[in-house]
Parts: structure tokens; C-alpha cells; sequence
């Protein structure tokens, strides 16, 4: 079967970017290649309101070369499109047309709206924020959305960007105290002359390059032990912490900090000080990373065009469906273990044992579909090979604290290897929220073991009480000596995590 690649290239005001996406069984847009140029456009738009013949020519040489790039694929889709800097020259149209000529694109100048639009459509369809603010901070404007059970609500574009701030407000590379001071006043008037942006107590939710460096500056400060940057929260402590500490560097050590990029060291102040000072203007519940932005919103809009609405019903489901598809999983499998998982869980709910609550079968049922999907790559070791692939793959939908625990279960094989990949992440939980996880653990890895060969023969469980031990009947339509093993074999991590005996009967139904 041929591989379908399509390729962006998006001509923003600070760097260009060609990204090629492969589109992927389930019909998702995977990112094979991203080649990045710093071109800072901007700097060339001069007081008259024209891109000087020097920014032209950079536009082109960095257009061919991506060319170049791009013709290595066999393309289905190539699109162009520019921001701010090519938006507000006023020989945007001379601009196009040497853009045809040179290169033979077609580059779409997209409207402050469509920037922001595409913005939002990238965060709610790969985040499972369904109501928050977004934040776009390119070289020359600022794009924010505020959206509501997944629809867009408002938008607005500020012309205003990371480098037009560091202009307008810093005489040279890194401010002063003052010059900082006189930044957020204005950036604070600025948000605030938007009523629908004030006091929201949403996420506010970051794109763009400006933001994944604030992310990876966190990460490194603190070790995270996760990988991924996608839907990583920070809280207004971190922007605080991060703002100051950048403050009091020099250039020379601004740009030797792990996780800023070094060509944004001049001006990943303003930016930090547009997300701080929206956070605080909205009243924010907390900073969310979004890795997915205006590029994404293309394609998805692309994706979506025949299915009537540009969103995707669910998010996550997306995500499990392309876990599924990518480690070849058995799905008729996947949905018998749901079934026999659903019984056993529901059963010990309504007897009060394990302190179960209703929701933590919505856990289960997320861990259920991807239990054990490291036997893909080695069965010994798939234990491993699960909580390794879940922990450190980002999954849409799922923020990394849920990736977490969604790998812990779907990785159980005992409590010493439980408490192993725990180890790192152990001062995140509580004590009880650790035995609950290990709980859910050991019951999906016990009702796996009741389908063992794939055959779906255990039909059904019953669970009764008989005394302190609970009794646990299994109904089968068919020979049931290879669950039979595997079960007795299990049921102990099961045992250790509720601090019962549990009996097992194998029943043959009557035909």
C-alpha cells in the first residue's frame, strides 16, 4: 500500500517551517520531517509598510530550499501559507507573485481570524480541553480564541508580537526592570480591553514555539521524568518562577539555557510576559502546552471537510484507535476482557470492596483497550515494553498526569515491577492513590488471563461473598483448561491488592 504524505509550509513573522505529515492507517497525519529556518521576516518590513527587497529575497532562498526538501516525498498535498509579516506589507501582492514565479506556490495569506481559528481547531481536536482560552504569539502578532464545549466563541488578533514587543519596548537585546514593568502594563491593557477574556478561571492554553520553550525550560528545571511536551500543565507559580529567573541572566547565559532555543533568546522574555500576563488578566486554572497549532488546524480543517463539522467527535477515542492500529491489538479480544472486566469491577463496587468509585471504571476501560501492547515488540519483556511505549508516547486527549496512570495499569504484571516504573513518579500520588492504581492494575491483568487463548470461552463471571473470601464463579461455553491455569495463576495479585481469598469455579454452560 502507498504511503500518503502531504506537506505544509508556514511563513510566520520570526521562522518558516516546511512539515510533512504522513497520513497514518487510522487516517491521522503523523510529522516525518520539520525543517525550521530563522528568517525573521519581520525585521525587514520597513516604516513604509513594504517588505524590503532583502526580506524577499530571503523569503524565496528559504522557499527553495524547502522545495528541494519537499520533492524528495512523493507528495499528494503541498500548501504555503503566511502570517503577519506578509498580511501587512503592503506589496503582499508583488510578494505572491514572485513567490509563483520562483518557487511555483501558491501562498495563501491567511486573515487574523483564519490564523486564530486554526489555532483553536488544532487545541480541541488533540487536547481534551473543552473550554479554555488560546494563546498564539508569533514574531509579529498575537492571536487568542476563548472556546466553549469545544465551539469557538470569540477571537481576536493583537498586532503584536514577540519581536514588534521586544522593538517597541527593549532598547537592546535583554530589558530592564523598567522596560519589563512598562511591557506588562501595556500587555495587561491590551487583554483587558476584551471583556470576554477577564476573570474566565479556564485553561489557558499555549501554541507555538515561544510556549514549547517556556515548557521545555520548566521540564528541564524541575527533571521531569516524562517524556513529551504536548498537553504539559504548568501553574502561574512556574510562569512567575521562569519570567524571573530568565530576568537575571545575561545573553551569553540566556543562550546556553537547557530548552530555550538559542536564535528566541532575545525574545523569549516578551512572550513570557504575554502568557503571564494573560494568565493573570484570565484568571487561569492552569498553562497547558499545546505542541499542535496553526499548521495542524490546516490539515485538520482539510481532514474533517467531508464529515460535515471540522471536530473530531472524541479525541481520545482518535488516539486509542491509532494505538490499536499502529501495535496491530485484537480488538475482538480488547472487547471481551472490557466485557468480563466491566462485571468483575461493577460487582465489587456494589459489595463495597476496594473503595471503587464509578468513575475509576472509566480508567480501567482506557487501560483495557492498550493492557499489555508491548508484547508487540517482545513478549518476555512486554511488561516493559508497555510502560516504556505508554509513559513516553504523547496520546491526544490525555494529559500526561492520565498517560501515567493509564501506563501503570496497562503495564501490571506484579507489585515489585509495579513499584519499579512507580519509583520516579512516587512522590506524584497519594498513598491510597497508589494502591488504587496497583488495584486496577491486578484486576485487568486477572480478567485477561480469563481469555487467554482468544477465544472468548469465559462467558461470563459472577462474584459472591462467602464469609471474608469472595467466590468467584466463571461460566464457559467451551474447554476451559488453558484460563483455568492462567487464572489460579493471576488471581494472587489480585488477592494481595483487595487482602482477600478468592475461590475460582469453572462452570460449563448447558447447551
Amino acid at each position: 500500500m502507498a504511503k500518503s504524505y502531504y506537506a505544509i509550509i508556514d511563513v510566520g513573522s520570526n521562522t518558516m517551517r516546511l512539515v510533512i505529515y504522513l497520513r497514518e492507517k487510522g487516517g491521522r497525519l503523523r510529522e516525518v520531517e520539520n525543517v525550521k529556518a530563522v528568517a525573521r521576516l519581520r525585521n525587514h518590513l520597513m516604516d513604509d509598510g513594504l517588505l524590503s527587497t532583502e526580506g524577499i529575497q530571503i523569503l524565496l532562498s528559504t522557499l527553495k530550499s524547502f522545495k528541494e526538501v519537499a520533492e524528495s516525498y512523493p507528495l499528494e498535498e503541498m500548501v504555503c501559507v503566511a502570517t503577519a509579516t506578509i498580511r501587512q506589507a503592503q506589496n503582499q501582492a508583488e510578494i505572491i507573485h514572485q513567490v509563483s514565479e520562483h518557487t511555483g506556490f501558491d501562498m495563501r495569506i491567511l486573515s487574523d481570524q483564519e490564523e486564530a481559528y486554526y489555532g483553536y481547531l488544532a487545541v480541541v481536536n488533540s487536547t481534551p480541553v473543552t473550554e479554555g482560552i488560546t494563546v498564539d504569539i508569533g514574531g509579529g502578532s498575537t492571536e487568542v480564541t476563548y472556546f466553549k464545549d469545544r465551539e469557538l466563541i470569540e477571537s481576536h488578533s493583537f498586532p503584536f508580537g514577540a519581536l514588534t514587543l521586544k522593538q517597541d519596548f527593549f532598547k537592546k537585546d535583554l530589558p530592564t526592570e523598567e522596560e519589563m514593568s512598562d511591557l506588562r502594563q501595556y500587555l495587561v491593557e491590551q487583554f483587558q480591553s476584551l471583556p470576554w477574556l477577564k476573570k474566565k478561571n479556564v485553561p489557558l492554553i499555549g501554541i507555538g514555539g515561544g510556549a514549547r520553550n517556556l515548557v521545555q525550560i520548566d521540564q528541564n528545571l524541575k527533571e521531569y521524568p516524562l517524556a513529551g511536551l504536548h498537553q504539559y500543565k504548568m501553574k502561574d507559580s512556574d510562569l512567575a518562577f521562569i519570567k524571573n529567573y530568565l530576568f537575571t541572566l545575561n545573553m551569553k547565559k540566556l543562550q546556553k539555557v537547557e530548552g530555550l532555543s538559542k536564535d528566541r533568546a532575545d525574545i523569549i522574555l516578551p512572550a513570557t510576559e504575554v502568557f503571564h500576563s494573560l494568565y493573570d488578566t484570565a484568571h487561569a486554572s492552569g498553562f497547558i502546552l499545546s505542541r499542535k497549532g496553526l499548521r495542524d488546524g490546516v490539515f485538520f480543517e482539510q481532514l474533517t471537510s467531508d464529515m460535515g463539522t471540522a471536530l473530531f467527535p472524541n479525541v481520545l477515542e482518535e488516539s486509542i484507535q491509532e494505538l490499536i492500529s499502529d501495535y496491530e491489538l485484537n480488538v475482538k479480544h480488547i472487547q471481551h476482557v472490557q466485557h468480563l472486566a466491566h462485571d468483575l469491577f461493577h460487582q465489587l463496587h456494589d459489595r463495597g470492596i476496594g473503595s471503587l468509585r464509578k468513575r475509576d471504571w472509566q480508567e480501567v476501560k482506557r487501560a483495557s483497550y492498550v493492557f499489555n501492547l508491548g508484547e508487540y515488540i517482545d513478549n518476555e519483556s512486554s511488561s516493559q515494553h508497555t510502560f516504556y511505549l505508554l509513559a513516553n508516547r504523547t496520546i491526544d486527549g490525555l494529559m500526561h498526569m492520565e498517560r501515567l496512570r493509564m501506563a501503570l495499569m496497562a503495564s501490571f504484571k506484579n507489585k515489585t515491577v509495579f513499584k519499579q516504573f512507580l519509583d520516579p513518579y512516587k512522590e506524584w500520588f497519594l498513598k491510597d492513590e497508589r494502591k488504587k492504581i496497583r488495584l486496577l492494575g491486578s484486576m485487568l491483568k486477572f480478567c485477561y488471563s480469563l481469555d487467554s487463548t482468544r477465544r472468548q470461552t469465559v462467558e461470563k463471571l459472577e462474584l459472591s461473598n462467602d464469609g471474608e473470601d469472595l467466590r468467584v464463579t466463571l461460566y464457559c461455553n467451551g474447554a476451559y483448561m488453558p484460563e483455568e491455569y492462567q487464572a489460579e495463576k493471576q488471581k494472587k495479585h489480585l488477592e494481595k491488592s483487595l487482602k482477600k481469598t478468592i475461590e475460582l469455579f469453572f462452570v460449563k454452560n448447558k447447551k
